[in-house]
């Protein structure tokens, strides 16, 4: 199965110089946020692919315009042919703005999905924006990662574990994939990335 990960930065590849062909063989898109809802909206009218979505810390607008066509996987888990997507959007509070969390809202988040994570017998995916503490995150506040990912990784022990919020470009040491305990395959879904998930 070929996912096609977007977050953070509208793909020129895929918006400005779009050809139809470039979705050619895309079987899931999943946004990590920080999309504008328009370009989400572009790829859900010529994409036969499903498209999944968490929010980002920028994404306020989507409350007024949502992406057409896409689906909102916000606490939630969404099957697609047997896999199991958990979304969890938003990042570290560090001004009160939309979807923003402390530590403890998190984990509030988390435990309301208690049910639906034991109905599933956990989950192969986890979608969030930000990343996990101590996992390609930053030190300062608005790109400080949670510690309620890295339980959930710990506890679940998904195949992959994909996030956006920490740009590539950034001068930052970013990796855009990392292995985390052996068993979870972190990738910073930064602009673009196609992940071949292998069922």
């Amino acid at each position: 199965m070929k996912i096609l990960l977007l977050a953070d930065e509208e793909s020129k590849y895929l918006w400005d110089y779009f050809e139809k062909s470039k979705l050619d063989g895309i079987d899931l898109i999943i946004s990590c946020g920080d999309l504008k809802p328009a370009y989400l909206s572009f790829l859900a009218t010529f994409s036969k692919a499903p498209i999944l979505y968490v929010h980002g810390n920028h994404d306020g607008v989507y409350d007024r315009t949502p992406p057409e066509g896409c689906i909102n996987i916000e606490d939630n888990i969404y099957v697609y042919k047997g896999v199991r997507i958990l979304g969890l959007g938003g990042c570290m509070n560090y001004n009160d703005g939309p979807h923003q969390y402390t530590e403890r809202q998190m984990e509030s988040r988390i435990r309301k999905l208690q049910l639906k994570l034991w109905r599933h017998k956990g989950f192969d995916i986890l979608v969030t924006h930000s990343p996990a503490r101590n996992i390609n995150d930053g030190e300062d506040r608005p790109h400080m990662g949670f510690q309620a990912f890295r339980k959930l990784l710990d506890k679940y022990m998904p195949k992959y574990f994909v996030h956006g919020h920490v740009h590539l470009n950034y001068s930052w040491n970013q990796q855009r994939e990392y292995i985390y305990n052996e068993h979870t395959t972190v990738i910073n879904a930064f602009e673009r990335y196609i992940l071949d998930y292998e069922e």
